[in-house]
Formats: C-alpha cells, sequence, structure tokens
C-alpha cells in the first residue's frame, strides 16, 4: 500500500502561507469585507436652544433622550443594526448662526440627514444649507408659506433636498376666523396686526398671501401700523394705532418677550381689546406666567396637544402618555413642540428603514420624498398631503388658555374647524 504524499510544491507552499496570513489578519485585525462594521448614522438637529425662540425648543432634551434611548442599540436597517448618532445644535435664534451650524453638520460631521425645527428664522438657513450642499432636509413649526415662498420656492419645481411639513397660513387664517365667530362675542370686526419685520411676520402680513386680503372677504377692517423690530421696547404707536381706530381685535405673530411687552404697555395706555389670538408668543405656558393673571383667555393656535388622537410610530404611545411622560421627566407643562420633534425622529426613522442604500444622499432624499407615514402630529405624505411636492400638511385647531389661580394656565381647544377628529373643550370667551 503507497503512502500518501504529503510533498508541497513551493508555489502550493507559498499560496498556503498566504492564505493562512490573511485569515490571522482577519482574525486580528477585523477584515473590511467580511468583518465590516455597520456604517454609523449621523443625523443633525438644529433648534433655537437659546436666546428669544427658546421656548420652542424646551421640550427638546426630553425628545432627544427618548430618542438616544430608542437607539442605544441600533437601528435595524435591510436586516443590519446600525449605530445612530444624533448631533445636536444650539442655532441661538439667530438666522445666521443657524446657517453657520448647519454648515458645520454638513461639512464637518457629515451627516447623512438634518432635521430642524421652530420658526423660518431656524428652518429657513438650514434648509438652504442643505439645498446647496445636496443633503436631505426634513423640517418643521414654520408655516409652509414663510419656508417656501421666502426660499425662493417655484410651485412647478419646488425643491430637490429640503422637505416641510406643517400647516399653512390659509389654515390658521380659518381657525382665528373661526374662533372669532364664536356666539359668546360681538365685536366690530376691527382687527389691529402685530406683524414683526421678520420671516414669520411679513407673511402673515403680506397683502397677497397672508392675512389682510382673506380677512378683507370675510369683512373685517384690518388695522397694520407697519412691521416693528424684534425685541423693540415701545408698542406705543401701535397702541395708538388700534385705539384710534377702534380695533377690538387683536392678532399677530411676535416672539415672546415682545407680547409681553406690547400686553404689559397696553394695559397701562388704556387699551382693552375684546379678543388677542396671537401666534409664536401666546403658544407656550411659559409665556403665559410670564404675564400674571392677565393672560386670562388669550388665545392661539394648537398644532398639538394631548388630547390629540395620534400614536407614536416608535413607542406606540399615544399624545396624553407622551405629554405625562415629558412632565413626569421634567417637573414642566406639555408643550406644543413635544409632537413635531418626535414626530421628526419618527419620520427620519422610517425614512432610514426605507433607504435602500445608506451611503448615497440620493437614496435618503428619495425615500423621505416617498415618505407616509401616520405620526404622533398626524400623516405625513409628501407628494399628495400639501400645496406641492415638497409641503405636507397637518391638521390645526385654535385654544384659549384659562387661568387656573395658582399662576398656571391650562389650554383648551375651542375651535377645530377642518380637524374634526380633535374634540373641543370650549368655546372662544372675551377677555374681559
Amino acid at each position: 500500500m503507497s503512502k500518501p504524499n504529503f510533498s508541497l510544491s513551493r508555489r502550493n507552499l507559498l499560496k498556503g502561507a498566504g492564505a493562512v496570513a490573511g485569515v490571522a489578519a482577519a482574525s486580528t485585525l477585523g477584515s473590511s469585507v467580511a468583518f465590516a462594521a455597520p456604517k454609523t448614522i449621523k443625523i443633525g438637529y438644529v433648534t433655537p436652544k437659546t436666546g428669544p425662540l427658546a421656548p420652542f425648543a424646551e421640550a427638546d432634551e426630553f425628545v432627544i433622550g427618548q430618542m438616544r434611548e430608542l437607539f442605544k442599540g441600533g437601528l435595524d436597517i435591510n436586516g443590519t443594526k446600525h449605530p445612530i448618532e444624533i448631533i445636536v445644535k444650539d442655532s441661538q435664534s439667530s438666522p445666521n448662526r443657524a446657517a453657520d451650524v448647519a454648515s458645520e453638520l454638513i461639512l464637518n460631521d457629515e451627516v447623512n440627514l438634518m432635521l430642524v425645527a421652530s420658526t423660518p428664522e431656524t428652518t429657513n438657513p438650514v434648509s438652504d444649507q442643505c439645498e446647496l450642499n445636496e443633503v436631505p432636509c426634513i423640517s418643521t413649526v414654520a408655516p409652509w408659506q414663510p419656508w417656501f415662498f421666502t426660499r425662493g420656492g417655484k410651485p412647478e419645481t419646488g425643491f430637490d433636498w429640503t422637505y416641510h411639513f406643517f400647516w399653512g397660513l390659509e389654515d390658521i387664517i380659518s381657525v382665528f376666523n373661526d374662533m372669532w365667530s364664536s356666539p359668546t362675542i360681538s365685536h366690530n370686526k376691527v382687527v389691529g396686526g402685530l406683524w414683526p419685520n421678520d420671516g414669520d411676520g411679513n407673511a402673515w402680513g403680506d397683502g397677497k398671501i397672508g392675512f389682510p386680503p382673506v380677512l378683507e372677504k370675510s369683512g373685517y377692517k384690518i388695522v397694520d401700523p407697519g412691521r416693528y423690530q424684534n425685541l423693540t421696547d415701545d408698542f406705543s404707536a401701535q397702541i395708538s394705532a388700534y385705539k384710534k381706530a377702534g380695533a377690538e381685535i387683536v392678532t399677530g405673530v411676535p416672539i415672546p418677550p415682545d407680547f409681553t411687552t406690547f400686553w404689559t404697555q397696553a394695559a397701562q395706555q388704556g387699551f382693552k381689546p375684546k379678543i388677542v389670538t396671537a401666534g409664536k408668543a401666546l403658544l407656550f405656558p411659559v409665556g403665559l406666567e410670564a404675564l400674571g393673571d392677565k393672560g386670562h383667555n388669550l388665545s392661539c393656535e394648537v398644532w398639538w396637544s394631548p388630547s390629540h388622537p395620534f400614536i407614536s410610530t416608535l413607542t406606540q404611545q399615544s399624545a396624553q402618555n407622551i405629554a405625562d411622560d415629558f412632565t413626569k421627566a421634567t417637573g414642566k407643562q406639555w408643550t406644543q413642540p413635544i409632537g413635531f420633534a418626535h414626530a421628526l425622529f419618527e419620520i427620519a426613522t422610517d425614512v432610514l428603514k426605507r433607504t435602500q442604500d445608506l451611503d448615497s444622499n440620493e437614496s435618503v432624499r428619495d425615500a423621505v420624498a416617498s415618505t407616509n407615514l401616520e405620526t404622533l402630529v398626524g400623516r405625513v405624505k409628501w407628494g399628495g398631503n400639501g400645496p406641492f411636492k415638497n409641503v405636507a400638511k397637518t391638521p390645526l385647531v385654535g385654544g384659549q388658555w384659562r387661568h387656573q389661580g395658582n399662576a398656571k394656565y391650562e389650554l383648551e381647544i375651542v375651535s377645530n374647524k377642518g380637524a374634526e377628529m380633535i374634540s373641543t373643550q370650549g368655546i372662544l370667551e372675551p377677555i374681559m
């Protein structure tokens, strides 16, 4: 019986040695082919954590904490768990700062997806940087008109990289008009416009797309003293114009500190309208508490509340559950931006799960564009639930603040025209 031949040629020996060395190297270093670590997905988030717009960001720490807990084990995308890194930047309530930190996130951090919230002063410069650098961006908490038209958006083409979800001026005008039709209040339909010289104020007071043309068609007379600069310390000109015209309603979109100044000076100068319905400044409990007991029956739009009948796709919690968790974690009253900050990450998660190629900005962008998701703030669907391909609209209702006698205020929903799935809790009552 012949013995097996174990002799090896030099060629085969070298090939064998090379194969063994390759396996050893792979075991020692981690082969970039066979054992590559999953790609870390970077999400940028720009928000006004400081400055006069800070109340918009009051819920961010809570929401970001929730998200980091949810993502700590990675996100399953096409069968692979990918680490998720959320990088938060403070715009400091400055458009210039917002643009700068967006640029940092794009060029230095190389984020895969940008999220941004809270007023055109934050959303617009961030969106512009993303459009310029071809990075997919999702924005919210700014009416769609100042987000779209102020940035030069054209209805026939829209934008390539930036997508927005919120309501529009047509929605808020309808809600305000419905509230002002309350059977408990008679008024002369003379409205004072308190519109600042910023993205929101210029859009809301615009003679073509803003409040004036629509309200005038409904029989209202508009008293517009002109635009004022944010953080002004004297509203005497506005108050004098309203008094001279006999305005019984005031509406506008001042930043929180400016409304406090205006309302204090209005009382000092004997101006007592029957209705004050304003965006921005009257959205947050902290803004009402700054007025002492003089905020009773002031009113505003309501984009999200604990009574909204929507469920989170990430936590399966109701709006009420999440509002309760916020109060338990912070000791503070719920605030409207909670729902939209949460929804940003619901959409981001859904987008990433549907992205075909995580190394391609175009692939991420295409997943954003095809979003059709029921979120904590309602359905978000681009290309089917808005006026243009880059805009998805969410429901809007109206609310009025009731002073509780303990320095606290509760916001009651008093108008649900166009959003009847959200229940009302009362009707608009006069300030006095």
